[in-house]
C-alpha cells in the first residue's frame, strides 16, 4: 500500500497526472493476462483428471 502512497504522491507534487491513465490501464491488462492464465491453467487441470 505504501508503493500506492508513494506513487500518488509523486503525481500530485510533480504535477504529473497523465501518468494515472497508463497505469490503470497497465494494471487492468495485468489483470486480464493472470486471469487469462488462470483459466487456461484451470481447463488443462479438468482434462488431466
Amino acid at each position: 500500500m505504501s508503493f500506492l502512497k508513494e506513487l500518488w504522491t509523486f503525481m500530485r507534487v510533480r504535477k504529473k497526472f497523465w501518468l494515472l491513465p497508463i497505469m490503470v490501464m497497465m494494471v487492468i491488462f495485468g489483470g486480464l493476462i493472470v486471469l487469462t492464465f488462470f483459466f487456461s491453467v484451470s481447463t488443462l487441470i479438468y482434462t488431466i483428471f
